[in-house]
Formats: structure tokens, C-alpha cells, sequence
């Protein structure tokens, strides 16, 4: 394992340029969508009733919402552009990723990097598998968020709700971790011009050691989200904002290394 971590280490830093990119991204995807709902939900907490008013006025303000959101079409233009934004996050990502995937198998070679090239090659399969990925872990919602809806208005407690949906929550998020695993090993597959369904028996064959090092990867970008949001809160002001926003470079490039290292398993345990 710790081969696999110096070696996806090593190609992590040979795509540092695609980390920036992947960065500016994530950075401008995040601004847009906090302006977006910021325009929207500032100028409803403006006609929020003040705490000098009685509480009858916050009711009057709660039933005049619901009757617009029920009885108008008031929310249409908002749920089609978040739609949108959706659709258009779901046509990008694979991009990227199908870019990112191949100059990894290429960055071995002499021939370097190839990022663009993996986009116009691989954008079709890249973005198959990424949608499928996706229809199967949201599948499982159809049948669970009635019954958590159901739980959740005929529960008596906070606590009885959660012991009650806990163990379909926990299964949903296992089915899509597992999902997750099994897709990105047939992406990679795929990228390197092995197949996806290569790639998909050699995640399946040596599954534990491609897990554990999912899981080591994933643990260590969780303590250094809880290591910065814990700064942030001691370090209020300025160097709270520099700080978190650091550290969205850090986390880009932290994801990579997980995916180079992943990539690095699999092809290992390739080869005779």
C-alpha cells in the first residue's frame, strides 16, 4: 500500500496543472451556485417578520409561502434552472474526469501528460458510465424516501425517526460507496484502453486492497477537512476565509492522489 501511495503521489505531481484546473472548476462551480441560491433566498428572509412582531405574523408568513409554492408557479423557474445546472454538472464531470484518467495511464510514458486528448477520446464511454453510476445510487431513493417521509411524519421523536431510517441510510450509502468503487475501477479500465469490463474483474478480484486504500484516502481527507474547519472557527475573520479556501486546492489535490493511487493498485495487479 504504500508503494501504491508513492507511486500515485509521484503521478499526482505530474498533473499539477490539471489539479488547477480542476480547482478553478470547483471554484467558479461553487461561487455560481452560492450567488444563485443567495438571489434567491435573500429576498425571501427580507419580508420575514422582525422579532418585534407577533407570532401570528410569522404563521401569515409561512401560509402565504406555501400557498405560492403549492398554488402558483412561483418555484418552476427556479427548479428548471437548478435542473439545468444539474444537467450541465453531469455533462462536465465526466470531461474532466475522462481527461484526468487517461494522461494518468499516459504519464508513465515518455509521451507525457495527455489531458486533452483523453477528453476527445474518452468523453463518450466516460460519460455512460458516469450516468449509470448515477441512476443506480439515486435508484434506491425511489422506494426508501417514500418510507422515509412516512417515518419521519409518524414518528414521535427525533430519536425513534433516526433508529428507524438509520439502517436503510447506512445501506444506501454502502450500495453507493460500492457503486463508486466498481465504476471508477471500469473508468479507469476504460481509459487505459484495457476495457471497462477489465477493469471491472480486477476491482472485483483484488477488491480489499483497492477498498483499503480507498478508505485510507478518504479518512486522510477527512481529518484534514475536520483540521481546517476547526482552524477556521479558532481563526475567525480573514485568515479564516484564506485558510478555507486553501484548502479547496488541498482537497483537489488530495482527491487526485487518491484516484492516482487507486489507479496505481489496479494496473499493478495487472501485470504478471
Amino acid at each position: 500500500m504504500k508503494q501504491h501511495l508513492k507511486t500515485g503521489w509521484s503521478l499526482t505531481v505530474r498533473h499539477l496543472y490539471v489539479i488547477i484546473v480542476l480547482f478553478v472548476y470547483q471554484l467558479l462551480w461553487g461561487f455560481f451556485l452560492y450567488r444563485l441560491v443567495d438571489g434567491i433566498v435573500i429576498p425571501l428572509l427580507r419580508r420575514y417578520p422582525g422579532s418585534g412582531m407577533p407570532a401570528s405574523a410569522a404563521r401569515l408568513y409561512l401560509y402565504e409561502a406555501e400557498f405560492r409554492l403549492m398554488k402558483t408557479d412561483l418555484i418552476q423557474p427556479y427548479l428548471w434552472t437548478f435542473a439545468g445546472l444539474i444537467v450541465l454538472r453531469m455533462l462536465l464531470t465526466p470531461l474532466l474526469n475522462a481527461g484526468l484518467f487517461h494522461s494518468l495511464h499516459h504519464a508513465s510514458t515518455e509521451q507525457g501528460t495527455r489531458f486533452l486528448q483523453g477528453v476527445r477520446r474518452g468523453w463518450l464511454p466516460m460519460t455512460m458510465l458516469y450516468w449509470i453510476e448515477t441512476l443506480l445510487a439515486l435508484a434506491p431513493g425511489y422506494w426508501l424516501l417514500p418510507r422515509a417521509l412516512s417515518a419521519t411524519l409518524a414518528g414521535s421523536s427525533v430519536k425513534s425517526i433516526i433508529i428507524e431510517l438509520l439502517p436503510a441510510a447506512c445501506g444506501w450509502l454502502a450500495w453507493g460507496i460500492l457503486l463508486h468503487l466498481l465504476f471508477l475501477a471500469m473508468q479507469l479500465g476504460s481509459a487505459s484502453g484495457s476495457g471497462a469490463f477489465n477493469g471491472l474483474w480486477r476491482a472485483l478480484r483484488h477488491f480489499i486492497p483497492y477498498f483499503g486504500l480507498s478508505l485510507l484516502m478518504w479518512c486522510g481527507v477527512g481529518a484534514a477537512g475536520l483540521l481546517v474547519s476547526s482552524a477556521s472557527m479558532v481563526w475567525a475573520g480573514f485568515l479564516a476565509i484564506l485558510v478555507h479556501q486553501g484548502y479547496r486546492f488541498v482537497k483537489t489535490m488530495l482527491k487526485v492522489w487518491t484516484i492516482a493511487a487507486q489507479y496505481d493498485c489496479l494496473q499493478s495487479r495487472s501485470q504478471p
